[in-house]
C-alpha cells in the first residue's frame, strides 16, 4: 500500500491509513466520581496502531473543573492522552474524516470513593490495636489490591507480592534510602564494636547529668541536623540513644524528640533538601505574579504553626520534664524501673548490636564515634553544595546557596555520606587497633542486619502509600468533597492535609496532591471581587500554603505507615507502635493549638507572630496543668 511506503520514508501515516480510533481508559476502573484519563490510539483495519500525523475532533468529553478538554486533537505519530475527563461525560467520540472511535465511561467498573479510605485506616487501626506493624501494613496493601483487582482476594494477594511490593524498590529514591539506612546501620555497628559509642557517651554524660539536660541535648542535636529529615532521624537517634539510655529516658521519648525535630525543622528551614520540592510546587501551581516559589515559601513561613509549635513543645517537655498520657507512663517506667523499653517491646533494631564492644576497652576513644558522625554531616553539607553546583552547570556562578542546594541530588549525597562515614569508622577503628579489619567488617555487616526489620516495615509503608496515591486516589477523593469558605480555608486545608498524610504516610505525596488544588483555591477565593483588604488576602493565601506543609507533617507524625516515623523508631531502637501511641497525643495537642490559635485566626487576618507566641505559651500552660514529672511517685495513670 502507498501509505506503507510513505510511512517507511517519513515515519508518519496519512489519514487514509486510519480506519478508526481506539479509546481506552488508563485503568479498567474508576474511583467514585473522580475524573479519568483516556488514551486515544489511531488504528488500521486490523486494529493495529497507526503512527498517524494530523488532527481529529473530540466530541462529548467534559473536563473536570474549570479546565475543558481540547476540541481538536493533534496526533504526531503517537497516541494522545487526555487527563481529568469527567467520568459522567456521555458518549465520547473522536472523528477524522471517515475514521471514528467512541467510548463510554459508564462501562468502567466503579469503586466507591469511600472505600479508598479503608486500606490505610485498616492498617493504622490494626497496627495500634495489635502492635503488629508488618501484618497491619501487609493487610492494608492486600485490601487495596483486592479493590483494584475486581475484589478477587487471590489476585489481590498475588499482585501484592509480585507487583506492589517490588515496585517500591524500583523507585530510585526508595532504593537510595534503603542503602543509606543499611550503610548508616553498618557505621553504627563499627563505632559500637570499637567502643567509640560508649566512650562518647561517657564524655557527654559528664555534662548531660540529668534527664533534663539529656533531653535538651537531644533536642538541640535535632535542630543542628536541619538540612534533611532522613539524615536527621538516623543520625540524631543513633548518636544520642546510648546516653539517653544511661539517663533513663525512655526510647518512646527519644523517638518522639527525634521525630519532632526531623520533618518539622526541615519543612521550615530556609536551606534544606525540602526547599526545591516545596518551592517548585508553589511556582507550578500558583499565579505568582513574578515572585519565585522560594519567595512564596518565605512569605508562608510564619504561618507554619504546627511545625514551629511542635519544636517549641519538645523544648517545653525537655525543660519542664513534665509529660502526660502514654508518654508519662513510659517515662515513669524508665525513671523508676530503669526500663527504657516496655517489657515485651519489639524495637526496630537488633538488640545484639548494643551488646557489641571491643576486647580491650582501654583502647577506645570518643573520637572513634564522633569523627564518623561528623564526617557524615560534613559530607552531606559539602555534597549538597557540590551536587547542586554540578547540576546547575554554568548557572552555578550566579545562583544562591538556596538554589544550589535545591538543585542537588539529595539521595545520592546521603549515599556518599553514609558509606563515607562507614569507611571513616572502619579506618579509625583499625588504626587505633581496637578491632581487627575482619572484625570491623563483621561489625559493619551486623549493623546492616539490625536494620532489616525496619526496612521491611518501610517497604510495606511505601507500598501502601503508593496504593493510596496512585491506585485508589485517596487524597484526590478526600479533596473533591471539600468546599470551604475563604475564612475557613487555612483550617480545612490543614485538616485535609493531615488526613491525607495519615492515610498515605508521606509528607511529600500530600504536598504534591494538595498544593495544586488548595493554592489556586485560596487565590481564587481572595480575588479582587472578594472585598477583602490586602492584609487579609495575604493572611488567607499564605496561611493556606503553610497549612499544607504543616498539615502534611502533622499527619506524618500520627501515621504508623510514615517513613520518617518508622525511621525515628529505627534510629531510637524503639518499638514502632509504642512510638506512635505515645507520640499521637502530643501531635494532636500541638495540632489543636495550631488550629485554635493559628489557622482559625489567620483566616481572619490575625498576626502569625502573635499566634506563635500565644500558642507556645498555651503549650507550656498545658504541661503545667495536666503534665506530671516522671520522677514523681504519684498515680501513674497519666
Amino acid at each position: 500500500m502507498l501509505w506503507l511506503l510513505a510511512l517507511s520514508l517519513f515515519a508518519c501515516a496519512p489519514l487514509e491509513a486510519v480506519s478508526g480510533f481506539e479509546i481506552a481508559a488508563t485503568r479498567d476502573y474508576r474511583v467514585g466520581d473522580l475524573p479519568i484519563s483516556l488514551t486515544i490510539t489511531p488504528v488500521d483495519g486490523d486494529g493495529e496502531p497507526v503512527p498517524f500525523c494530523g488532527e481529529a475532533t473530540l466530541e462529548g468529553a467534559r473536563g473536570s473543573g474549570a479546565e475543558a478538554p481540547p476540541a481538536t486533537l493533534s496526533f504526531a505519530s503517537a497516541p494522545v492522552t487526555l487527563a481529568k475527563i469527567d467520568a459522567a461525560s456521555g458518549p465520547i467520540t473522536v472523528r477524522a474524516g471517515s475514521a471514528t472511535g467512541s467510548f463510554e465511561a459508564e462501562g468502567l467498573r466503579q469503586i466507591p470513593g469511600a472505600l479508598s479510605l479503608l486500606p490505610p485506616l485498616l492498617a493504622i487501626v490494626c497496627a495500634l490495636l495489635f502492635r503488629q506493624a508488618l501484618l497491619a501494613l501487609l493487610a492494608g496493601v492486600w485490601i487495596g489490591a483486592l479493590f483494584v483487582h475486581d475484589y478477587n482476594p487471590l489476585t489481590g494477594l498475588l499482585r501484592t507480592f509480585d507487583t506492589y511490593l517490588p515496585a517500591t524498590l524500583v523507585d530510585s529514591g526508595h532504593a537510595a534510602i534503603v542503602f543509606f539506612t543499611l550503610a548508616l546501620g553498618g557505621m553504627v555497628g563499627v563505632i559500637t564494636k570499637s567502643g567509640g559509642t560508649q566512650a562518647l557517651v561517657d564524655i557527654i554524660a559528664r555534662r548531660a547529668t540529668s534527664r533534663r539536660s539529656g533531653m535538651l541535648t537531644s533536642w538541640a542535636a535535632g535542630l543542628v541536623v536541619f538540612f534533611d529529615d532522613y539524615a536527621n532521624c538516623l543520625l540524631v537517634g543513633n548518636a544520642v540513644r546510648p546516653f539517653t539510655d544511661k539517663l533513663r529516658i525512655s526510647r518512646e521519648k527519644l523517638a518522639y524528640i527525634v521525630d519532632s525535630t526531623a520533618a518539622p525543622i526541615s519543612t521550615v528551614a530556609v536551606v534544606s533538601t525540602w526547599i526545591g520540592f516545596q518551592a517548585g510546587l508553589f511556582e507550578d501551581a500558583l499565579p505568582t505574579g513574578g515572585a519565585s516559589g522560594y519567595e512564596l515559601f518565605l512569605r508562608a513561613l510564619p504561618y507554619s504553626f504546627y511545625s514551629f509549635l511542635t519544636i517549641a513543645f519538645v523544648f517545653a517537655l525537655s525543660v519542664t520534664t513534665r509529660d502526660f498520657g502514654p508518654m508519662l507512663r513510659a517515662e515513669r517506667r524508665a525513671a523508676h524501673e530503669g526500663q527504657v523499653l516496655r517489657p515485651g517491646a519489639q524495637p526496630l533494631m537488633d538488640a545484639a548490636l548494643a551488646e557489641m564492644g571491643p576486647e580491650d576497652p582501654s583502647r577506645s576513644h570518643w573520637t572513634l564515634a564522633a569523627l564518623p558522625i561528623a564526617s557524615v554531616i560534613l559530607i552531606v553539607m559539602l555534597g549538597l553544595y557540590l551536587s547542586g553546583a554540578q547540576a546547575l552547570g554554568d548557572a552555578y556562578e550566579s545562583a544562591s546557596v538556596r538554589e544550589i542546594i535545591a538543585a542537588s541530588d539529595s539521595y545520592a549525597v546521603l549515599l556518599w555520606a553514609s558509606f563515607g562515614g562507614g569507611l571513616v569508622a572502619v579506618v579509625l577503628a583499625v588504626a587505633r587497633r581496637t578491632v581487627r579489619f575482619t572484625e570491623a567488617l563483621e561489625a559493619w555487616m551486623s549493623g546492616t542486619k539490625s536494620m532489616v526489620m525496619a526496612l521491611a516495615i518501610l517497604a510495606l509503608a511505601w507500598a501502601l502509600g503508593d496504593m493510596c496515591k496512585n491506585q485508589l486516589f485517596t487524597g484526590a477523593w478526600i479533596i473533591s468533597h471539600v468546599e470551604p469558605s475563604a475564612h475557613w480555608l487555612p483550617t480545612i486545608t490543614f485538616a485535609i492535609s493531615g488526613l491525607i498524610a495519615l492515610a498515605t504516610g508521606s509528607s511529600f505525596s500530600t504536598m504534591a496532591i494538595v498544593i495544586p488544588i488548595a493554592g489556586p483555591m485560596a487565590w481564587a477565593a481572595t480575588g479582587a471581587d472578594s472585598g477583602f483588604d490586602p492584609a487579609l488576602i495575604e493572611s488567607i493565601r499564605f496561611s493556606t500554603l503553610a497549612a499544607v506543609l504543616s498539615g502534611a507533617v502533622f499527619g506524618d507524625h500520627c501515621s504508623p505507615i510514615s517513613d520518617t516515623t518508622i525511621m525515628s523508631s529505627m534510629a531510637s531502637a524503639a518499638d514502632h507502635i509504642d512510638h506512635v501511641r505515645t507520640q499521637m497525643p502530643y501531635a494532636l495537642t500541638c495540632a489543636l493549638v495550631a488550629v485554635a490559635l493559628g489557622y482559625l485566626p489567620a483566616g481572619y487576618g490575625f498576626s502569625p507572630w502573635l499566634s506563635l507566641l500565644a500558642g507556645a505559651a498555651v503549650l507550656f500552660g498545658v504541661l503545667f496543668v495536666i503534665g506530671r514529672r516522671a520522677e514523681d511517685t504519684a498515680d501513674t495513670s497519666g
